[in-house]
């Protein structure tokens, strides 16, 4: 009997096994980097280069264990995997942006506790490297803005901690401010990070929605409840900054003036969290240029909300660029004078991959092939069609990411110093095939399990 002949395959089904394969490729080299990564910064540890990170290129320590939130993580990951997904792309908004946070602030949580509730949660801001640290001290607002910069410098009686002095005041000032309302020590500021940090699965898909991608914030959403990110989310203070930057570029994207001026405060405010997040300017500009209309306005009063945070810093005795000055100092002064600028500055993009997930490489690349079919040129008189917000968004965040890694002020820990943009960078998962988003997503939940259990993160 002679075997049925087989049918040609059609161009279109061609080009979807080209691409998948592409993705497949580009899935390789993360996982080669990341290899790279893992055992040239065990070689180098073993040298006693000062790395300072002993599991490079996380800063983090090598410590398989499990807890009474590994089932509760895995709970929730199978949710979001198996009815989520379906959900998310028939629910109402507004149902679906409060599920998205909530089941973004479980798994989170559900991380967190793998550690167990004090080690995980009550304890991860209390060291003496860390903001509660200073908070007993600050008796007098003012007085602490106006001496801020003086006391940034190391080796002085009144140094401060190391992540208070490599941040501007308004970092210190969330804690001060939690504490002054009764909410202080380590439970409380701790739960502040997680729900507000999880708060990016409501700004972001916000934006998209915004700016014309409502298809595409439905997409994106499962990726950012399931963000393995949310590792440092729960909890360092990146949490609180991820949360307002995100809400800020929001605000920026939703119609009328003062939306514009509240995102600019925000902003504004974003810039005293990191002195990284001048680089959030990229974003903000990329948002104000996918606007459907008023973007002048917009801008005017978004850098009139970013104006008015700046000078009531100033007015309290707070100057950003002198600060920026000290912290260049400052970092020179402690590890990063060790830290060797020609392994971080490619093992900070391994961190990454396992900060925003195996995910992002592919994302990144449909992302760029969707960006070059908008620019074919077309027959005239059709208007050549400029790059949409899952293109341009994360391009902007890419193009932080690469000034941060460029810059040097960026060595080790960028696992949860770039989750502002990481969260961007994200938004490209919008381009991959729907078939294929819960194998992806799978992978994300996979990667944030297996960093949680194999190793014992510091924030």
């Amino acid at each position: 009997m002679r075997p049925a002949p087989s049918l040609p395959r059609s161009p279109a089904a061609d080009r979807a096994s080209t691409r998948d394969r592409g993705d497949l490729a580009v899935l390789a080299v993360e996982a080669a980097l990341l290899a790279a990564a893992v055992l040239v910064g065990a070689m180098l540890n073993r040298r006693g280069v000062g790395l300072h990170a002993d599991a490079a290129p996380l800063y983090a320590a090598w410590r398989p264990h499990a807890g009474w939130g590994t089932p509760l993580a895995l709970l929730v990951a199978l949710t979001v995997l198996g009815p989520g997904m379906r959900w998310a792309r028939t629910a109402r908004w507004v149902s679906l942006l409060a599920a998205g946070w909530l089941a973004a602030v479980a798994w989170t949580l559900a991380l967190a506790l793998v550690d167990g509730w004090s080690a995980g949660l009550t304890r991860r801001l209390t060291p003496q490297a860390e903001y509660l640290h200073e908070v007993p001290g600050v008796v007098d607002i003012p007085r602490m803005l106006a001496g801020f910069t003086d006391r940034i410098l190391d080796f002085q009686p009144d140094s401060w901690s190391t992540h208070t002095a490599g941040h501007p005041p308004g970092a210190l000032l969330v804690f001060v401010g939690l504490d002054r309302i009764g909410l202080g020590g380590g439970t409380a500021a701790a739960l502040l990070c997680v729900l507000v940090g999880a708060t990016v699965t409501v700004s972001v898909p916000v934006t998209l929605r915004a700016l014309g991608a409502a298809d595409a914030a439905r997409a994106v959403l499962p990726f950012l409840v399931l963000l393995p990110g949310a590792v440092w989310l729960g909890a360092s203070g990146d949490a609180i900054f991820t949360g307002v930057v995100a809400a800020g570029l929001a605000l920026l994207a939703v119609r009328g003036p003062v939306a514009a001026l509240a995102g600019g405060l925000l902003l504004g405010f974003a810039l005293h969290l990191s002195y990284g997040f001048v680089l959030v300017g990229a974003l903000a500009l990329a948002v104000l240029a996918l606007r459907r209309d008023r973007r002048w306005a917009a801008l005017l009063a978004a850098a009139a909300g970013v104006a008015a945070v700046v000078a009531g810093f100033v007015l309290a005795g707070f100057r950003w660029w002198e600060g920026y000055d000290r912290v260049v100092e400052r970092y020179y002064q402690g590890w990063a004078a060790d830290r060797p600028y020609g392994y971080w500055i490619w093992a900070n993009l391994a961190a990454l991959l396992l900060s925003a997930g195996p995910v992002l490489g592919p994302a990144l690349r449909r992302a760029l092939l969707a960006a070059r079919a908008r620019w074919r040129p077309a027959p005239f008189p059709e208007r050549v069609r400029g790059p949409g917000p899952t293109v341009l968004l994360p391009a902007a965040a890419a193009l932080a990411v690469l000034a941060a890694d460029l810059s040097g002020m960026s060595k080790a820990e960028v696992e949860r110093i770039w989750l502002p943009f990481a969260v961007w960078l994200l938004v490209a998962a919008a381009h991959l095939p729907a078939p294929a988003r819960r194998w992806w997503l799978a992978g994300q939940a996979l990667t944030a399990l297996a960093v949680n259990h194999l190793l014992f993160t510091v924030s």
